[in-house]
């Protein structure tokens, strides 16, 4: 099989691979990359467990080959931790609202809230539901998860962010 270039950015740094036209961009993720938090789920684009932010917009990993992201700035839920590698804001508001149960859809919660939360520092309740409404949770009842993304807008905030 034919094999394409691509060049991209992941989590702020450049990527240039010979990849098969029929790799998804999940198993590129996950496989040729390592960056196992980008979790496969039902593969349908469902569940939202796959979720990543292209060029800021999130989208579901599994519907995509990764030959389409080619030229694009793709973040996974590893480019919101520090530069030090410990939780970034989401995510330590993710630990202290206790906003996962298993953890599986936890990295699609907190991508979906980080699109939400660059636009929009100081969400409603309504808005809330509707970034991560795509989003599939089978453990927390959803109450925690949004605890924990008010409580991430209010460091936002707080932090002139």
């Amino acid at each position: 099989m034919r094999k394409h270039q691509i060049e991209l950015q992941i989590n702020g740094k450049a990527i240039a691979r010979e990849i098969e036209p029929r790799l998804s961009l999940t198993d590129f993720l996950r496989g040729e990359q390592g960056l196992s938090g980008t979790h496969i789920g039902c593969e349908h684009g469902v569940c939202g467990a796959c979720s990543i932010l292209l060029d800021g917009v999130p989208i579901r990993s599994c519907l995509m080959l990764a030959v389409q992201a080619d030229g694009h700035a793709l973040t996974t839920v590893e480019g919101l931790t520090q530069d030090d590698g410990s939780p970034g804001l989401l995510q330590a508001a993710f630990q202290d609202a206790h906003g996962m149960q298993c953890g599986y859809c936890t990295p699609g919660m907190i991508i979906s809230a980080q699109a939400l939360l660059v636009d929009n520092d100081d969400p409603s309740l309504e808005q809330i539901k509707d970034a991560i409404g795509g989003n599939i949770c089978r453990c927390t009842g959803y109450v925690q998860v949004i605890e924990s993304i008010q409580l991430a807008a209010s460091r936002m905030r707080e932090a002139h962010l």
